[in-house]
Parts: structure tokens; C-alpha cells; sequence
């Protein structure tokens, strides 16, 4: 059920005031204070010049508690002014105040720009209660009492538009760091994921060679060791992109695109044999697409090494149609036993997935094959229409 804009300005939180007092209404209230003192003892037209000015004061005063207690400072600065000039008008003297309404106009914004949904309520309420309570004592029309309460409500007003703007703003920053979280995310992951899984094949290999041939170890232990190198070196390149993106040069960048893909076919070691194919023209892709063709088919690859039964090859099949392009990975290992998920344990990589391709308008299935094995398929709009794609 949705709510009425009434009862969601009601249930509005405060918004966040700055901590203690700012300077510039410090700076305020210290020009404010003497020039109120001087118009209280020049002004010959003021009667009760101390009565007046002491309220006076009461409402500069009131300005270093304006953004940390809006409602209050609002109730006693209109109360103030009202009460300067309500008492006079009582005992007979004629109508005459000092000039603190430009005071009382700011507070009336800060009660919009930093008091609760409840205070914004409780504190218009207030002014215009006592607003049309009080003109009638100064012998004022229709006319300036309707003027005062459109002076009064404005500057509330004015006040809840900057706060509701300020809030979008602060969430819109939120949205972009969950973005940037979710991203980096999904790139420590694949390229994580990719390279340890390597090592540990590696690792695996050495550990069972041991035993019968020694030197063969020794390259196995070998093939960790570059393996971790390539491992450490990505990972620099992407701590370098989040210390300061111009501390990557050409060849550092760890957004890596189509081209990269051979690479993968490329790490020799033990684990199945990795073939690729391309088709179409795939060098002009926007950078997001290639790049999330890439991580897929990192991931499609490093899934297999690890949780494909007895798999030999993994064949990655890249090809663009007009505006469209696919990409399968399929690897010929067999099924596991019944009732074991073979890739329940890959859920954050075909998450990640599944996240990078639908924010260019893509889409990506993975699951066992009819024919055997596993394979995994992505489509994407060769032009990356997501968000992502977007400058």
C-alpha cells in the first residue's frame, strides 16, 4: 500500500547536521550582535528600546543551535519576535519592532533543511498559528497576513528542496560505490579465482610426480611459480587502478578485452587442453563488452580446471553476428556422482557473470550439456546498450 506524501514527510528522519556550530553563523551572529545594538539604541522610533533589543538578541542567538535544534530555535525566535512586539501592542504603545525578520526567515529554512518530517509539521504549524494570532494585534489586512504566511512558508520550503536534493545526491554516491564494490568484486574473483586455481594445479601435479620423477616436480614447481607471478602481477596492476588510475600504463591495465582471450589457451601445465575460436569482426568492441567477454570466458575456463571430471578439452567459441555477439565455453568432462552439484561451488563466478552481462543487456546460461560435458553461454549487444557501456 502506498503511502500518502503526508505521512512519508512524516515518518522523515532529520537530516545529518554538520558537526557543531559553522563557522559562517558563528561569523553571523557575532556581525549581527552589534549592529542589533546599535539599531536598539538609535532608533528613535523604538519604544522600550531594552525590551526590544533583549529579544532581539534572543533571536541572533539563536542561530548557532539552527541546524542541530531547528524546531526549538524556531519556536524561540518567532516567539521572541512576537513577543517584542505583542506585549507593547497590549499596553497601548504603537507597533515597533527591530529588524530581525531576516533571522527568522533563516530559521524558518533550517527548520526545512534539518528538522524531522514531525518538526517540519509541528514547526509550520507553529509560525502560522502564531502568525495569524498576532497580525491582527498591528491592525494588519487580509491581504498582509496572507503575504506573511507565503514569507514564512517559503523559506521552509526552499529548505526541504535543498535537503531533498542533498539526500539524492548522498545516494547517488552510495549507488555508485555499491557499483564500484560490485565491480571490483567481480575482477578480484575472476582473476583471483583464475590464477590460484592454476597454482593449485600445479601444486597437485608436483605433489603426485614426487613420488616416481623427481625432475618432473621440479618443473611442476616451476609452473607455481610462474603461475603466482602472473597472479601477483595482476594483482598490482589492479591496486594500482585503485591508488590512482594514471599509475597504469600501456600493457598494466588490468581491464583486459577480446584480444586477451588467446591467452588462455596459451597456459600450458596440467588440466585440460584450452582451444579458441573466433569468427566475425571483433576488434572494435566497446571496451565493457570485451572486457566481460573476457572475465566469462576466464571464469567458463578456471570453473572447468577445477570441477570438471576428467575433462581433456575445454573449447571456447567466440563469433559476432551483426549486432550480436556469443560466446560458448564447453568442456567434454564427464557428470559426477548423483546428487553432487558439479558446479554448485562456482555460484559467485556465474553470479559475476550473470551481473557483468546484464548491465550491457546480455544474458549468459550455463549447465550441463546434452550431448556431455558442461557448457556455458553468453550472448551481449555487440554496442554494450547496459549501463556500463555508458560514458
Amino acid at each position: 500500500m502506498t503511502r500518502s506524501p503526508l505521512r512519508a514527510l512524516w515518518d522523515e528522519p532529520r537530516a545529518e547536521p554538520p558537526p557543531g556550530t559553522p563557522w559562517w553563523d558563528r561569523a553571523l551572529v557575532a556581525g549581527l550582535v552589534p549592529l542589533t545594538v546599535l539599531e536598539a539604541a538609535l532608533r528613535t522610533d523604538v519604544v522600550w528600546p531594552l525590551w526590544h533589543g533583549a529579544w532581539a538578541l534572543v533571536c541572533v542567538a539563536a542561530l548557532l543551535w539552527r541546524s542541530h535544534r531547528p524546531l526549538a530555535m524556531v519556536v524561540v525566535s518567532y516567539g521572541a519576535q512576537s513577543a517584542a512586539g505583542v506585549v507593547p501592542a497590549l499596553a497601548g504603545e504603537p507597533h515597533s519592532v527591530l529588524d530581525v525578520t531576516a533571522v527568522v526567515l533563516l530559521l524558518a529554512y533550517s527548520l526545512g533543511r534539518w528538522a524531522s518530517g514531525r518538526g517540519v509539521l509541528a514547526g509550520s504549524g507553529f509560525l502560522l498559528a502564531l502568525h495569524l494570532l498576532r497580525e491582527p494585534l498591528y491592525d494588519a489586512t487580509g491581504a498582509s497576513m496572507l503575504l506573511g504566511v507565503a514569507a514564512l512558508m517559503l523559506p521552509v520550503a526552499l529548505g526541504a528542496v535543498m535537503r531533498l536534493w542533498t539526500t539524492a545526491q548522498v545516494r547517488a554516491r552510495e549507488e555508485v560505490r555499491l557499483r564500484e564494490r560490485e565491480q571490483l568484486a567481480r575482477d578480484l574473483h575472476d582473476t583471483v579465482a583464475h590464477h590460484v586455481t592454476g597454482i593449485l594445479m600445479h601444486a597437485r601435479a608436483a605433489q603426485v610426480r614426487a613420488r616416481t620423477d623427481p625432475g618432473a616436480a621440479t618443473a611442476a614447481v616451476e609452473g607455481v611459480e610462474e603461475a603466482a607471478s602472473r597472479a601477483l602481477e595482476d594483482m598490482r596492476a589492479m591496486v594500482a587502478v585503485l591508488r590512482d588510475d594514471r599509475a597504469v600504463g600501456p600493457g598494466r591495465s588490468p581491464a583486459h578485452g577480446v584480444a586477451d582471450i588467446s591467452h588462455l589457451a596459451r597456459d600450458e601445465g596440467p588440466g585440460p587442453r584450452v582451444v579458441v575460436e573466433t569468427a566475425g569482426d571483433l576488434d572494435r568492441l566497446p571496451s565493457p563488452v570485451g572486457s566481460a567477454l573476457f572475465r566469462a570466458t576466464q571464469e567458463a575456463v578456471t570453473n572447468a580446471r577445477r570441477h570438471a571430471v576428467d575433462a581433456t578439452l575445454v573449447a571456447v567459441h567466440l563469433s559476432r553476428d551483426h549486432d550480436v555477439v556469443r560466446l560458448r565455453v564447453h568442456d567434454d568432462g564427464r557428470a559426477p556422482g548423483a546428487g553432487r552439484g558439479r558446479r554448485n561451488r562456482a555460484a559467485y563466478g556465474l553470479a559475476g557473470m550473470r551481473e557483468r552481462f546484464s548491465l550491457l543487456g546480455g544474458a549468459v546460461q550455463a549447465g550441463p550439456d546434452p550431448g556431455g560435458g558442461w557448457t556455458v553461454e553468453a550472448t551481449v549487444p555487440a554496442s554494450g546498450t547496459g549501463a556500463e557501456a555508458q560514458p
